[in-house]
C-alpha cells in the first residue's frame, strides 16, 4: 500500500491531514455526474440480466451453424448433432445444449466490422472502435449496457451492487483494463464492481501454452480486494471513514476524485455484506449442483452468476479471459482441440445447468441470458488447424428474459461466411436488452462534451425474437 509522507497538519475535528489521505479513498464524497434523464420504457421483461462474454472470438461454423455438407477444410473436424428443435443441428460436442434448444432463441446472423479482441462492441454495442483508441478502456469509451441502465435508474444495487462482472477484470491475465464493461464517459459511479480470480493449473503456464487443451483454468471468484487490502484492515479504519463522512462538504480539494471514492465505498460495503459474503459462498450449493455447472473457473462463474442475480443484483457479466492458458476463443491455432476439450465442455454444461437451474428456481421468464463474443471465426481452417479472425457472421444465443423459446433468426450461405438474410449488429441486441430491461433503446446519454449520444449506436430491436 503507498504510504504518503509529510506533516500531520491537524483538521479542526482532530483528524490529521495523513488521516484524511489515508481514509479518503474509501469515503463517499458525492456524485458528479447527475442523471438528469430519465428514458424508462415502462415495460420490463428481464429483472436481471446474464451476460457470457465468449472472448476471442467464438467458432459458429463448430458450434451452432455447423455446414456437415462442405468439405472438411470448411465444416470441420466435428460432427452434428439433431437438436430439440426439428430440422435445427449443432456441433455434436455439445449434447447438453442440443436438448434444450427448444429453450433458447438462437440467432445465427450476426455481423458487424470491428475486428477486436476486446469485448468493447460485446459490452456496448458500439462497432466503430478502432484498436488504436479503442482498445483499452478510457474515460471517453461508450459506456457499457448495464452502466446505461444504471444511469437511467434501472438496476441499480442495495445492499449488492448492481453490476458485477466475473471471475475478473478482462484484461490478458489481469494484466490490462480492455475497452466494453466500465460507466466510460458517464463516469465511474457506473463502473461495474469486479469479482477476483487466482486461476490455477495441473502445472505451471505461461504464454506459451496459449493453445495448450489440456490445461484447463480452475478456482473460483472471490469478493472484491480494496487497494489490495484485507477485510480485517478495511474493517479497522471503518470508524475513520464515518468521522471522514462527516466533512464531506469541507473536502472541496478532493472533488475530483468523487466518484472513484464512491466506488470504493461500494467495494467497502460489499466486503462487509453478510449477503454479499454468503452470495460468494459456493460450497452452500448441492455438490451435484456444482458438478453440473463444473468446479473449473468458468463453471463456476456462471454459477455464482446466478446466485448473484438471485440475490438481488441486476447485471452480472462472465468474461472468459482471466487466465494465460485455455480460457479463451482465441482459436488461430489447435481449434478443434481446444474446444472439444476445454471451451465446448464449458459451454454445454455451463449454459445447460443454468437453464435448468433458472426453471427449478422459477426465474427463467425473469432473467434474460444472452451468450456471444466479440466475433465468429473463419469458414476456411488454417494450415495451423485454427480459424480465424471473422467478424461478418456469428452468433448469439439468447434464454429467457422475454424472448422466444424454439426459434432461430437468421440463416447464412453455405459457408456460414455472410448472412444470407435477417443480419443482426451488436447495435440490435444491445437495443433489444435495452428494451427488455425497460429502458427505451433510442434514448440518449451525454458525452463528456455534452453531446446527446444513442445508446444503441444505431441498432434496432430484434422484434422477431420477442415473446
Amino acid at each position: 500500500m503507498i504510504r504518503l509522507l509529510g506533516h500531520a497538519s491537524t483538521a479542526c475535528d482532530g483528524l490529521t491531514r495523513r488521516d484524511l489521505l489515508r481514509a479518503g479513498s474509501l469515503a463517499l464524497l458525492g456524485n458528479a455526474l447527475p442523471a438528469t434523464a430519465r428514458a424508462k420504457s415502462g415495460t420490463s421483461r428481464a429483472k436481471a440480466i446474464i451476460l457470457i462474454d465468449l472472448f476471442g472470438g467464438p467458432s459458429h461454423i463448430d458450434t451452432f451453424d455447423p455446414k456437415p455438407d462442405q468439405p472438411v477444410e470448411i465444416r470441420g473436424e466435428f460432427g452434428v448433432r439433431a437438436t430439440s428443435i426439428p430440422g435445427v443441428r449443432v456441433s455434436e460436442p455439445m449434447p447438453e445444449l442440443a436438448k434444450r434448444l427448444d429453450r433458447t432463441t438462437l440467432i445465427r446472423t450476426v455481423s458487424h466490422g470491428y475486428n477486436s479482441h476486446n469485448p468493447y462492441a460485446v459490452m456496448t454495442g458500439y462497432t466503430g472502435g478502432q484498436d488504436q483508441v479503442d482498445y483499452f478502456s478510457k474515460p471517453t469509451n461508450h459506456p457499457s449496457i448495464p452502466s446505461v441502465c444504471q444511469y437511467f435508474g434501472v438496476g441499480r444495487g442495495g445492499e449488492l451492487p448492481g453490476y458485477m462482472m466475473l471471475p475478473a477484470l478482462p484484461g490478458y491475465s489481469q494484466g490490462l483494463h480492455r475497452a466494453g464493461p466500465y460507466g466510460g464517459y458517464l463516469g465511474p459511479k457506473y463502473d461495474p464492481m469486479f469479482s477476483t480470480c487466482e486461476p490455477k493449473w495441473a502445472r505451471k503456464v505461461t504464454a506459451a501454452d496459449f493453445y495448450d487443451h489440456t490445461l484447463i483454468p480452475m478456482g473460483e471468484p472471490e469478493l472484491p480486494k480494496l487497494d489490495g487490502m484485507s477485510l480485517d484492515a478495511l474493517k479497522g479504519r471503518r470508524k475513520l471513514v464515518e468521522q471522514l463522512d462527516l466533512q464531506v462538504g469541507r473536502l472541496d480539494r478532493v472533488a475530483a476524485t468523487t466518484e472513484m471514492s464512491d466506488k470504493r465505498r461500494r467495494a467497502f460495503e460489499m466486503l462487509s455484506s453478510p449477503k454479499s459474503k454468503l452470495a460468494f459462498d459456493l460450497s452452500k450449493e448441492d455438490p451435484r449442483t456444482r458438478d453440473r455447472y463444473g468446479r473449473d473457473l468458468f463453471g463456476s462463474s456462471v454459477l455464482l452468476a446466478r446466485r448473484l442475480v438471485e440475490a438481488g443484483v441486476s447485471f452480472v457479466t462472465v468474461h472468459t479471459e482471466a487466465a494465460q492458458a485455455s480460457g479463451h476463443w482465441d482459436t488461430h491455432n489447435n481449434n478443434f482441440q481446444l474446444l472439444k476439450h476445454v471451451m465446448l465442455p464449458f459451454l454445454d454444461r455451463s449454459v445447460s445447468a443454468l437453464i435448468d437451474d433458472l426453471t427449478e428456481r422459477g426465474l427463467f421468464d425473469d432473467v434474460l441470458v444472452v451468450v456471444h463474443g466479440d466475433m465468429g471465426r473463419s469458414p476456411r481452417v488454417n494450415k495451423q488447424a485454427g480459424r480465424d479472425h471473422w467478424p461478418q457472421c456469428g452468433f448469439c444465443l439468447m434464454i429467457g428474459g422475454g424472448v422466444k423459446t424454439g426459434y432461430v433468426h437468421g440463416t447464412t450461405d453455405k459457408m456460414a461466411a455472410f448472412p444470407k438474410d435477417h443480419p443482426v449488429t451488436p447495435g440490435d441486441i444491445a437495443a433489444t436488452m435495452y428494451h427488455l430491461a425497460g429502458v427505451d433503446p433510442e434514448a440518449t446519454v451525454p458525452d463528456q462534451t455534452g453531446r446527446p449520444i444513442p445508446i444503441s449506436h444505431g441498432g434496432s430491436i430484434i422484434t422477431p425474437i420477442l415473446m
